[in-house]
């Protein structure tokens, strides 16, 4: 962020204190102009010619810097991927904990990883009971892969919406 004096442009283009546009000007008549409202003149954009300048109250283009690095560093963050283990002989009511712990994970913006142990032939009724999974969260996320039957297992990856 440049700020008053580091400014090394010859003119800028100005925005006043309640976001009035003030025009193309010299830029020691807007560090004038930003002394006289006791504020400070803080170049927003290097980019264009003249460069755009704001007047701002002391301490505001500090504060709304560290809010844009926050919020710029949270948005950076992976998808975090969850498990969620279920059998498949599961009870109506087991299920529905299953399902209420996915949703809030998904809406929470992680992804889910459904999983369920397999023992002997349980394969295509794994298969079902993640087909009815998957169509029970489409409100909060979709599928990301297939869903995989492999030896002792049948998963599938969702990602919230």
């Amino acid at each position: 962020m440049i700020v008053n004096e580091k400014i090394k442009a010859s003119e800028v283009q100005l925005t006043g204190l309640k976001g009035e546009d003030l025009g193309i000007m010299p830029t020691e008549e807007a560090l004038a102009l930003a002394k006289k409202l006791k504020v400070d003149l803080v170049c927003i954009s290097l980019m264009s010619s003249p460069p755009p300048c704001k007047l701002m109250s002391r301490g505001t283009a500090k504060q709304a810097a560290a809010a844009d690095k926050r919020d710029t560093g949270r948005k950076d963050q992976p998808v975090k991927l969850k498990e969620i283990r279920l059998t498949a002989a599961i009870e109506d009511h087991d299920y529905d904990t299953k399902l209420r712990q996915s949703e809030k994970l998904l809406t929470a913006g992680n992804a889910v990883q459904l999983v369920i142990r397999l023992k002997g032939k349980e394969g295509p009724k794994a298969k079902e009971l993640l087909e009815r999974m998957l169509k029970d969260l489409a409100a909060a996320g979709k599928k990301d892969t297939g869903i995989q039957v492999s030896g002792k297992q049948a998963a599938v990856r969702v990602n919230p919406l």
